[in-house]
C-alpha cells in the first residue's frame, strides 16, 4: 500500500487480528469486517430502527450508571454521544447491510463502536483507541445482541405505527366524506360482476370506510405487546453482568425517551419468540388485502371512460401511454396494488423466519425487521400519495350511473311487493327482450308513474322498505 493510500485508513485490531478502517469513519474493526463480510443488499439499516438503537444505548448509560458499575464520565460522554445521533447526526455511520450476521450482532457493535468514537474524541481522545470509553465493556454494558436488537426493532415499529394508522385514518376519512356526499347517488350494485339491485355509490364507500378504520383498530391493539421488552435479558436471556434492577431501570428510561409506555417483559420469551411481530405483520397483512380489493374496485369503477363503467372518474396526474395520445390510466391505485402485493410477500417472510427461532434465539432478526419496516413505510406513503393525489379528486358521472341502473333488469325485484311477482315478472321479460328501461315499461303499463319508479328505487339503494334497512 502506498502512503497516500494508507492515510486513508486506519489501522485497529479486534480478536481475530488487524482491521483496516477508513480514517474518516466514526465505526471500526467489528463494522468494517461486517461491511466486507455482507455485501448483500445495498442497503443500510433503516432509520428509525437506528435511533431506537441508539436511544437503548442511551438508556442502558443511565441505568447502568451506579456505584462500582459504569462512571458518571462515562455516562455523560455515552449519553452526549447518543444524543448527537438522535438529533440526526453521524446516521451515514451506520453502514451494515441489512442481511448480516445472525441476530444482528454487526450492527450492534456498529453501534457501540460510533458512540463510543464519538465519546472518546469529546474527551480528548482518539478514534480506534476506545479509552476511557469502550464499546464491549461500557457502550455495551449489561447488553448483548440477544436482547438490543429484538428490542429496538419493536421501539422502530413502534415510531412508525402512529404514521401507518394516520395514513389509514387519512384514507377512511376521505372514503367517509365521500360516502356522506354520494349517498343518493343511486347506481346499479353488482355481485359476482352480474347486475344486482340497486345501492347507492355512498354506501360503496361507506364500507370502505368502515373497513379501513377497522384495520387502524386492529393495527392499535397490538401496541400494549410491542411494548414489552426483554432488555436486560443479555446473553440467552439469562441476565448475565447486569447492573442492579437494570430491566426495571433500563425500561423507566425508554418509556421516557419514547413516549411509550415500556414494560419488563419475559426476558428469555423475548429472545425465543417473535410472535408480537407476527401478529403486527399478519394485521399489516390484512390491511394490504383490504387495500388491494379497494383499489381494483376503485379501478373497475373508473374503467373506460367510454367503454368500460365509468361511474367515477380519477383525477389524472400523468399521461398513461407512450404511443396512445390522450390515454390516462389509474396510476395511484395501480401503484397502491403493486405495494400491497409486496407487503403480502413481506408478511410471508416474516412468517418463515419467525418459525425459524431454535432454543434461547431467533437469529433471523435483522430480515425479519426489515420486512417489517420496508412493509410499513410503503404502505404510509403509497396510501398518502393515493389519497392525496387521487381519492380527493374523485368525480362522480352520476349520468353514467343512472343510465345503468335503469339499464338493470334487476330492478323488477323491486316490483314484487307492489304488483306482485306475477306481473313484475312480466315487466322483466318485455325489458330484457325490447332493452328498454323497467321504468318505462311499468309507467307505460300504468303501473307506478316515473316519479314513484324513480322514488321506489331510491328507496331501495338505502335499504328502505326491506324490513331490515341499510340506512
Amino acid at each position: 500500500m502506498n502512503e497516500f493510500a494508507a492515510n486513508k485508513f486506519r489501522t485497529e485490531k479486534d480478536s481475530l487480528g488487524e482491521v483496516q478502517v477508513p480514517v474518516d469513519a466514526w465505526y471500526g474493526a467489528q463494522t468494517a469486517r461486517a461491511v466486507a463480510n455482507f455485501p448483500i443488499s445495498g442497503r443500510r439499516a433503516d432509520k428509525d430502527f437506528v435511533l431506537a438503537h441508539v436511544q437503548i444505548k442511551l438508556a442502558a448509560a443511565r441505568a447502568n450508571c451506579q456505584p462500582n458499575w459504569l462512571s458518571e464520565q462515562k455516562r455523560d460522554a455515552i449519553v452526549a454521544a447518543c444524543e448527537k445521533i438522535l438529533a440526526g447526526e453521524y446516521i451515514d455511520q451506520f453502514v451494515v447491510d441489512r442481511f448480516q450476521a445472525g441476530a444482528g450482532t454487526s450492527h450492534n457493535m456498529n453501534s457501540n463502536e460510533v458512540i463510543a468514537n464519538l465519546a472518546n474524541v469529546a474527551l480528548g481522545g482518539e478514534k480506534g483507541a476506545y479509552k476511557p470509553v469502550n464499546p464491549n465493556d461500557d457502550v455495551n454494558m449489561g447488553q448483548s445482541t440477544n436482547d438490543t436488537i429484538p428490542t429496538a426493532i419493536r421501539l422502530a415499529v413502534l415510531a412508525k405505527l402512529p404514521r401507518l394508522v394516520a395514513a389509514v385514518h387519512s384514507m377512511a376519512a376521505e372514503f367517509g366524506r365521500l360516502a356522506e356526499r354520494e349517498k343518493d347517488t343511486v347506481k346499479s350494485g353488482r355481485t359476482h360482476l352480474q347486475d344486482a339491485v340497486p345501492t347507492t355509490l355512498g354506501q360503496e364507500f361507506a364500507g370502505y370506510a368502515w373497513t379501513l378504520a377497522r384495520c387502524a383498530s386492529a393495527l392499535e391493539a397490538v401496541r400494549p405487546a410491542l411494548c414489552e421488552i426483554g432488555l436486560g435479558g443479555s446473553a440467552a436471556g439469562t441476565g448475565l453482568n447486569t447492573s442492579p434492577d437494570y430491566p426495571a431501570r433500563v425500561a423507566v428510561e425508554l418509556a421516557k425517551l419514547t413516549g411509550e409506555p415500556i414494560r419488563v417483559g419475559q426476558l428469555v420469551a423475548q429472545m425465543q419468540s417473535m410472535n408480537d411481530l407476527a401478529r403486527l405483520s399478519g394485521e399489516i397483512r390484512n390491511l394490504a388485502l383490504e387495500l388491494t380489493r379497494i383499489s381494483n374496485d376503485l379501478r373497475l369503477l373508473a374503467s373506460g371512460p367510454r367503454t368500460g363503467l365509468g361511474e367515477i372518474q380519477l383525477p389524472p396526474v400523468q399521461p398513461g401511454s407512450s404511443i396512445m395520445p390522450g390515454k390516462v390510466n389509474p396510476v395511484m391505485f395501480e401503484m397502491l396494488n403493486q405495494v400491497c402485493f409486496q407487503v403480502l410477500g413481506q408478511d410471508a417472510a416474516v412468517s418463515y423466519m419467525v418459525q425459524a427461532g431454535q432454543m434461547e434465539l431467533n437469529v433471523m432478526m435483522p430480515a425479519l425487521g426489515s420486512a417489517l419496516f420496508d412493509a410499513m413505510d410503503w404502505l404510509t406513503n403509497a396510501m398518502n400519495a393515493a389519497t392525496e393525489k387521487n381519492l380527493k379528486g374523485i368525480v362522480v358521472n352520476r349520468e353514467r350511473c343512472a343510465f345503468f341502473i335503469h339499464q338493470s333488469v334487476a330492478l323488477a325485484t323491486l316490483l314484487n311487493t307492489q304488483i306482485g311477482y306475477n306481473q313484475a315478472a312480466e315487466v322483466a321479460k318485455e325489458s330484457e327482450k325490447s332493452g328498454r328501461p323497467v321504468r318505462d315499461i311499468v309507467a307505460e303499463r300504468g303501473l307506478m308513474s316515473a316519479a314513484d319508479f324513480d322514488a321506489l328505487v331510491l328507496q331501495a339503494a338505502h335499504g328502505v322498505g326491506s324490513g331490515g334497512g341499510a340506512g
